[in-house]
């Protein structure tokens, strides 16, 4: 998605979570300054480095995740695919003794398995919004293989490619990286929050709140906007 029509979604999400244009973009400088420090990668390298498939799997935090995970463990070869992890989705690959190809994160999952996978190969896609402007600075410098990632205009390293939640944002990215073809694992949208996404949840699984239940709501309208608008064939396994 273009950032001139990316903005006007943009627009809506900041008047409707009273979210901060000045904070994005300030997390977003910050980010900029530490990977032109640290080295980064562009969207070329992480498209040579993913270039062995054109076919991707993007895992979400949902309930449905860890159901999800062994059907593909038993009827896909998943040497086939581009895994790409959604933030807290990386905890449950780990689990089970799988390594993604990229996450894509804001740094609020489990980091200890995001820095455990990246160390495994993982490349991370790093997103700087103006809430997590603390970890940007204090985390990023731990990570390597790093693409930057901004919802406001991108600036210097940043890339923009659309979506709003780590899920969503992990489908643009892979329209961008040319999938033909994206596999939805543990994308169940809904008004459920589980222990992938939210860390700190002392449950399992659990009703989410206003804020999570807005987000969910954006997210599955970004998925649906790249189903009706993008040339890549979409299957979500809840419809299997």
């Amino acid at each position: 998605m273009e950032f001139g029509l990316w903005e006007k979604y943009y627009i809506e999400i900041l008047d409707d979570f009273g979210f901060s244009r000045s904070g994005d973009e300030e997390s977003a400088k910050l980010l900029d300054e530490i990977l032109s420090t640290e080295g980064c990668l562009t969207l070329d390298d992480l498209s040579q480095i993913v270039g062995f498939s054109d076919k991707f799997i993007v895992f979400g935090a949902g309930p449905s995740l860890k159901d999800h995970i062994e059907m593909l463990k038993e009827e896909y070869d998943l040497r086939d695919y581009v895994l790409v992890a959604a933030d807290g989705a990386t905890t449950a690959l780990v689990e089970e003794r799988i390594s993604p190809d990229i996450i894509a994160t804001d740094l609020d999952g489990n980091l200890d398995d995001i820095l455990a996978a990246n160390l495994r190969g993982a490349n991370v896609v790093i997103h700087a919004h103006g809430d997590n402007i603390d970890k940007i600075a204090s985390l990023t410098p731990f990570f390597t293989s790093v693409l930057g990632t901004t919802q406001a205009q991108p600036v210097g390293n940043l890339y923009n490619f659309g979506g709003f939640t780590d899920g969503d944002r992990a489908l643009f990215l892979a329209v961008a990286l040319g999938a033909s073809e994206i596999t939805l694992a543990g994308m169940d949208f809904g008004d459920t929050v589980t222990q992938y996404s939210r860390p700190n949840l002392p449950v399992k699984v659990a009703k989410a709140d206003e804020f999570k239940r807005k987000k969910l709501m954006y997210a599955e309208k970004f998925t649906n906007w790249i189903r009706e608008n993008e040339s890549v064939e979409m299957i979500n396994l809840l419809d299997e």
